[in-house]
């Protein structure tokens, strides 16, 4: 019974946390899924949303405007990789190692070469706080999470059905057929790395809120996190959601589901210096799902001969 109550208990957290992450999931399916990307830009722009946020708002900005900056900030990350990418000649996967190397130098100049700044939620007024996921009370963070989450997807569904969002798509889809009908698929590649760390660091401006501090590896094994979610989702919702924006939907309940499945190991009372080994252990469960069912759940087909 004690080990259902404190299960039940750290639910709120576990949602919360799924969410904050679940954004910058939304952010890599967008490189992910739609440019058909791997980009790793995402480990140093969360921490750089992050850093920028809680530094702005130790010196005195507003919580909002400290949020926004930091969006733009993070869209600037992406604006680097894309023009490594499309002007440099350089790889995806190369150009955002690069930025994400470094991003970690500047990170530790914004928060004035300290690997950690923290961010008391008692002398800051701040939009989400871990301190207050189990109140039934306005000052969740649930609230606050559900909201923006909505709101983004609604966003994201309209942005990608406009003509510059289906040529951002068309340009994932086939990029030399993009081409051949007059698409600038190198702009589209910069625009969906752009508005795709600007998601990433919105999700470290307000997960570094969460948690009280912004720390210079706050992003480290963001890429593995997002690609779970993304993968979940997939996994497990891919027959039911096939409207684009359900598909954004499960990529965040992916996420939850994630830190709910960590949060059962934890209570199970393992290592939590295993953690990265057992995060990678889901990873390849969920990855390795879709192979094996195809290999021997699928039905054999038979083909009938004529005359019988």
């Amino acid at each position: 019974m004690n080990l259902m109550t404190t299960f039940l208990n750290s639910l709120p957290g576990a949602a919360a946390q799924g969410m904050l992450w679940g954004i910058m999931a939304i952010g890599l399916y967008i490189t992910f899924r739609i440019i058909n990307i791997s980009d790793l830009t995402v480990d140093g722009s969360l921490a750089t949303g992050g850093a920028v946020c809680v530094m702005l708002i130790r010196g005195g900005a507003n919580v909002w405007i400290a949020v926004f900056v930091a969006v733009l900030v993070g869209m600037l990350t992406g604006l680097v990789t894309g023009l490594l990418h499309t002007k440099c000649g350089i790889p995806a996967i190369l150009s955002g190692i690069l930025t994400q190397l470094a991003l970690y130098s500047v990170n530790l100049r914004i928060m004035e070469s300290k690997a950690n700044q923290p961010l008391s939620v008692d002398k800051y007024a701040l939009l989400v706080s871990q301190r207050y996921s189990r109140e039934f009370s306005l000052r969740n963070p649930l609230l606050l999470l559900i909201l923006v989450v909505i709101l983004l997807i609604g966003f994201l569904y309209w942005f990608f059905g406009t003509e510059k969002g289906s040529s951002i798509r068309a340009t994932g889809a086939n990029l030399n057929m993009a081409r051949a009908q007059g698409i600038n698929t190198e702009a589209n590649i910069i625009l969906g790395l752009v508005i795709s760390n600007g998601l990433v660091a919105f999700s470290g401006a307000l997960l570094a809120q969460f948690q009280g501090a912004a720390d210079v590896s706050m992003g480290r094994g963001a890429i593995v996190i997002g690609l779970a979610a993304i993968i979940i989702g997939e996994v497990l919702f891919s027959k039911v959601f096939i409207n684009f924006g359900l598909k954004l939907s499960a990529v965040v309940i992916g996420a939850i589901l994630y830190y709910v499945v960590l949060q059962i190991i934890l209570m199970m009372g393992l290592n939590t210096n295993d953690l990265k080994l057992f995060s990678a252990l889901i990873v390849a469960i969920f990855l390795s799902v879709p192979y094996f069912r195809e290999k021997y759940l699928r039905r054999p087909v038979t083909v009938k001969k004529e005359g019988m």
